[in-house]
C-alpha cells in the first residue's frame, strides 16, 4: 500500500489474517509462566444478527482494558462466546419454519466473523455457545445440586405471565409493568413453576457489597440493596375472629401498634378467601376479577385511586384488644410480607388515602409537630414522641419500637423481624429454546431428578409451527420425549416440559471459559481457582439486578458447595452508556437507526473504535450525531504519517537519551499520564493526550530536531504502542513501519522516566470574577499562600481591584481565581 495515503481497508486486508497466525492473545496455561495472571471479561453477546452499535462501544471499551494488560506484561485471559438460547431464536424459527439452532448458529457465526474484523483481542480457543448440549448439560448438572440442596424447588402461586412471549417472567424480568424483552403488558397467573432460593441468599448478597464498594458503580449497588429491600421490624399476630390460626403482619412500625384502625389482606390471596364472611364472598370474587387485570407496578402506585372491599370479619388488636374491619385492597401484594398489613392511616400514606376514600378512622400516635392527617390528606411518618399508646407514651420512635417488641415478645404475640422485598427467582419457563429442567414426574415417586448419568436430556428436534406458544411448553407435544420410565420405580412417567431462564446459562459461563472443553464437571476446579474471580466485568447497566444479582447468587452457592475459593465473582464493574442517535435510542421507526458495518465499511475499524472511546467517559451515552468518525480517520492517518517519517529515518535501537529533551518530556509525561488515566477508565482524555504527542512528534519533524532525533522514534515508538490499545491495524501498521515485527499487542508499554517528568516550571493562570488578567511562571511545588501572594502583587491583577477581595480560589500551581 502507497505509504502516504490512509486506506483503513487495505491495512484491514493485511492484519488480520496475520494476526489470525500469531494467536497473539492465547492465554497460557503453563504453571512455569512467570506472569501474573489477569482475567478480562465482557458481558457475552445475543447472536440476534450481525453485531450493533452497542457492540462496537461495549467491545471497544473492554478491548482497551485488555490490551492494557497484555502491554503490560500480564497473562491474560479475555474468552469470547455466545448466550444462545432464548425466544428471538425460537420467534424467528416459528417465522421461518425452522429450527432455532440453523437461526443461532448461522448468526454467531456472523458475529464472529465480525469480532474478529473488529480486531478483538479474544482468545479464541475459549468460545463456548449456551445452546450446545456439552454446556447445558451442566445446567442441568447445576440445577440438580441445587434441588439437592433445597434451592430448588416447585410450587403453585401468582406468576408474572407475559401474554405475548406466552411465558413467566421473573419479578426482575418485569419493568414498569412491562416483559423487559417485548415490553407487553404483563399480567398474573396461578401457575405451578420452578424457583431457585434467592432469598436464603439475601443477607450475604446484602453484606458482601462490602467487597464491591469502590469497584463497582455505586449505583449498581444501590440498585442491589433496593431490590433485595432488607427492612427490620416486627412479626405481629393478629387472631382473626372466627380463625383459629393467626395471621402474621411483618411491620417496620410496630411503634405505632396502638395506631392501627383496620386491617389489609390481598385480595388474590389464599386468606382472602379463607376469611371472608359468606355474604361477602361475590364482592370479593368481583374485586379480584377487577384486580387480575392490574400489574405489581399500578397497584402499587400512590397516584392510582384506592379501591378495596369489606370481607365482613374483624382482626383483634393485639396490643388493645380493639376489632379492626378486614378490607381486601389492591396495594397490598398477596407475595410481599405476609399479603397482610395492620393499617396505621394517620402515619401512613397509603393507609390514609384509603381510610379518608372509606370513611374509617384516623388515629395519631406519633407526634410529630405537624397538623392532624385527617384533616390536611397528608400522613405524618416521621420523629416524634409517642402519643395515645399506653406504656409507649412519652417515648421516642427507637424507644417505642424496642419496647413494643419486648412487649409483643413477652406476650407471645410477636418477634423481632426481618423482611425481604426480594423474592425467590421464577426459573421455568413455558418455551422450548432454553435447557429442559431435568426432573421426571412419576404417578408413584412424585419428583424423581434424572440421574447424573442419563445428562444432557437434550432437546427433542421441534421447529416451525410445533414451537409456536400454547399457553404451556411446545414440549408437551413431543410426546416421545415427554413419555419415560420412571428412573426410581421403573412406572411410566413424564418429562417435566420447562425450560430454564435462560439467566441460568449467563450466571456461571465465566467459569467455563477457564476450561470450556471439561468434561467432568461444570468447570474444571483448579483452574477457576488459578483464574478467577474476574479481575474486571464490562457491560450494560440494564443488567444490574438480572444478571450480576443471579451471578452473585450462583457463586456464593457454589462456594457453600466448595467449587470455588471466592464469594464474589467480578472484583471490577465497568457499565458502558448506550450509543444513540439525535438525542434518542436509535430506531427504525423513527429512521435514526445507525449500521456498524456501514461506518466500519466507510470509515474503517480503527476509526470507529477510536470514536467509541474518544466520545466521553465509558458510562455516558454517545450520541452519533454529535461526533464524527472522519475526524478520526483523519487522526489516524496523521498518526500513521508521523510513525511513517520516524521509521524512515532511524533504526530502531537508537539511544533514547541522546535524543531532544523537550520532545523527550512530553513523550514521558504522556506516557505517566496515559498510564494514570486508563487505569482510571478515562480512555477518552487518554486519547486526547495520544493526539497531544502526535501533535508534538509532527512539531519535532516539521520545526524541531527532525525526523531522526532519537526523541522523535521514541515518542512514535510511544504513540504505536498506546495506539494499539483503540486503534490496532494502525497501530500495527506503524510498528511495521518502525522496522519492529509484529505484534505491537505485546511490545510492552513504556515507563515514564522520573527525572523527565520534573518541571522546573509551570504557568498560572490568573483570573479576576472569572476572566483571564495575567499569567505568572511558578514552580511545581508553590505553596497556596505564596502563589495567592504573587497573584495580588501583580500589577494587572491590581487594575481591577479596588480593596482586598472577597474571595480568593487556588488550584495551586495552574490557577487561581480572585472573587473581587
Amino acid at each position: 500500500m502507497d505509504d502516504q495515503v490512509y486506506d483503513p481497508q487495505a491495512l484491514q486486508a493485511k492484519w488480520l489474517p496475520r494476526w489470525e497466525e500469531l494467536n497473539t492473545f492465547a492465554a497460557v496455561e503453563d504453571p512455569a509462566d512467570p506472569r501474573p495472571r489477569r482475567y478480562m471479561l465482557d458481558m457475552f453477546p445475543y447472536p440476534s444478527g450481525d453485531l450493533h452499535m452497542g457492540h462496537g462501544e461495549a467491545f471497544a471499551i473492554g478491548d482497551v482494558v485488555a490490551r492494557y494488560w497484555f502491554q503490560k506484561g500480564y497473562n491474560v485471559l479475555h474468552p469470547i462466546g455466545w448466550d444462545s438460547f432464548g425466544l428471538p431464536a425460537e420467534n424467528a424459527a416459528i417465522k421461518r419454519n425452522a429450527h432455532p439452532a440453523e437461526w443461532t448458529y448461522a448468526n454467531i457465526d456472523t458475529q464472529a466473523r465480525s469480532f474478529k474484523q473488529y480486531a478483538t483481542s479474544f482468545d479464541w480457543s475459549r468460545r463456548l455457545h449456551t445452546s450446545d448440549p456439552e454446556y447445558y448439560r451442566w445446567n442441568q448438572w447445576l440445577f440438580l445440586r441445587f434441588y439437592e440442596r433445597g434451592l430448588a424447588y416447585r410450587k403453585d402461586g401468582l406468576v408474572n405471565w407475559c401474554p405475548k412471549d406466552q411465558t413467566v417472567l421473573a419479578n426482575e424480568q418485569v419493568i414498569n409493568g412491562r416483559c423487559e424483552r417485548c415490553q407487553s403488558e404483563v399480567v398474573r397467573r396461578k401457575l405451578t413453576q420452578w424457583y431457585f432460593k434467592i432469598t436464603e441468599y439475601a443477607d450475604r448478597l446484602l453484606d458482601d457489597m462490602k467487597q464491591l464498594e469502590g469497584k463497582w458503580p455505586e449505583r449498581v449497588l444501590t440498585m442491589q440493596r433496593n431490590w433485595i429491600g432488607r427492612s427490620t421490624g416486627a412479626d405481629v399476630q393478629f387472631k382473626i375472629e372466627g380463625r383459629e390460626e393467626p395471621v402474621t403482619v411483618f411491620t417496620t412500625r410496630p411503634d405505632t401498634l396502638y395506631g392501627a384502625t383496620f386491617f389489609v389482606v390481598a385480595p388474590d390471596s389464599p386468606l382472602a378467601d379463607e376469611i371472608v364472611a359468606p355474604d361477602r364472598r361475590e364482592a370479593l370474587a368481583r374485586y379480584k376479577a377487577e384486580v387480575a387485570k392490574l400489574s405489581d407496578i399500578e397497584r402499587l402506585s400512590t397516584e392510582k385511586e384506592k379501591t378495596g372491599v369489606f370481607l365482613g370479619v374483624y382482626a383483634i388488636n393485639p396490643v388493645n384488644g380493639e376489632r379492626l374491619p378486614v378490607w381486601a385492597a389492591d396495594y397490598v401484594l398477596s407475595d410481599y410480607g405476609h399479603g397482610a398489613i395492620m393499617a396505621v392511616p394517620a402515619h401512613d400514606q397509603r393507609d390514609l388515602d384509603f381510610a379518608l376514600k372509606f370513611g374509617l378512622p384516623v388515629r395519631v400516635v406519633v407526634d410529630t409537630g405537624e397538623p392532624d392527617p385527617a384533616e390536611t390528606g397528608i400522613a405524618t411518618p416521621g420523629e416524634g414522641k409517642l402519643i395515645n399508646s399506653g406504656p409507649l407514651n412519652g417515648l421516642s420512635k427507637a424507644e417505642a419500637i424496642q419496647k413494643m417488641i419486648e412487649i409483643l415478645t413477652e406476650n407471645g404475640t410477636g418477634k423481632a423481624a426481618v423482611n425481604y422485598r426480594l423474592r425467590d427467582w421464577l426459573v421455568s419457563r413455558q418455551r422450548y429454546w432454553g435447557t429442559p429442567i431435568p426432573i421426571i414426574h412419576c404417578p408413584s415417586c412424585g419428583e424423581v431428578p434424572v440421574p447424573d448419568d442419563q445428562l444432557p436430556v437434550t432437546l427433542p428436534d421441534l421447529r416451525g409451527e410445533a414451537l409456536a406458544p400454547k399457553g404451556v411448553s411446545p414440549l408437551a407435544s413431543a410426546e416421545e420425549w415427554v413419555n419415560v420410565d420412571c428412573p426410581k420405580c421403573g412406572g411410566p412417567a413424564k418429562r417435566d416440559t420447562d425450560t430454564m431462564d435462560t439467566f441460568v446459562d449467563s450466571s456461571w459461563y465465566f467459569l467455563r471459559y477457564c476450561d470450556p472443553d471439561y468434561e467432568d464437571g461444570p468447570f474444571n476446579v483448579e483452574k477457576v481457582r488459578t483464574w478467577c474471580p474476574v479481575d474486571q466485568y464490562v457491560g450494560g447497566v440494564e443488567h444490574a439486578v438480572l444478571h450480576l444479582l443471579y451471578s452473585r447468587f450462583f457463586t456464593k452457592v457454589l462456594y457453600d458447595m466448595g467449587l470455588v475459593d471466592f464469594t464474589e465473582p467480578f472484583q471490577r464493574l465497568l457499565n458502558q452508556g448506550q450509543v444513540i442517535n439525535q438525542g434518542k435510542a436509535m430506531s427504525k421507526s423513527l429512521g435514526n437507526g445507525v449500521d456498524l458495518g456501514e461506518q466500519i465499511e466507510k470509515y474503517g475499524v480503527d476509526a470507529v473504535r477510536l470514536t467509541m472511546v474518544f466520545a466521553g467517559p465509558p458510562e455516558d451515552d454517545i450520541d452519533w450525531a454529535d461526533v464524527s468518525p472522519a475526524a478520526s480517520q483523519k487522526f489516524l492517518a496523521r498518526a500513521l504519517r508521523v510513525m511513517t517519517e520516524a521509521g524512515a529515518a532511524s533504526a530502531p535501537g537508537v539511544d533514547f537519551s541522546k535524543g531532544d529533551v523537550a520532545l523527550r518530556k512530553v513523550t514521558h509525561r504522556v506516557i505517566d499520564e496515559v498510564t494514570k488515566l486508563v487505569e482510571a477508565y478515562r480512555f477518552n482524555v487518554a486519547v486526547a493526550r495520544m493526539m497531544e504527542l502526535t501533535t508534538a512528534i509532527r512539531r519535532a519533524i516539521d520545526s524541531g530536531p527532525g525526523a531522526a532525533d532519537p526523541a522523535v522514534r521514541e515518542a512514535a515508538e510511544t504513540l504505536a504502542i498506546m495506539l494499539s490499545l483503540v486503534a490496532p491495524y494502525t497501530a500495527e501498521e506503524g510498528w511495521e513501519r518502525l522496522g519492529h515485527k509484529p505484534s505491537v499487542a505485546k511490545a510492552g508499554w513504556p515507563e515514564a522516566d522520573p527525572q523527565l517528568l520534573v518541571q522546573e516550571s509551570v504557568t498560572c493562570v490568573v483570573q479576576v470574577g472569572g476572566k483571564l488578567r495575567d499569567r505568572l511562571t511558578v514552580p511545581p511545588d508553590i505553596s497556596e499562600a505564596e502563589l495567592e501572594r504573587l497573584a495580588l502583587a501583580s500589577e494587572k491583577v491590581q487594575r481591577y481591584l479596588s480593596g482586598a477581595p472577597r474571595k480568593v480560589i487556588i488550584r495551586a500551581p495552574k490557577l487561581i481565581n480572585i472573587v473581587p
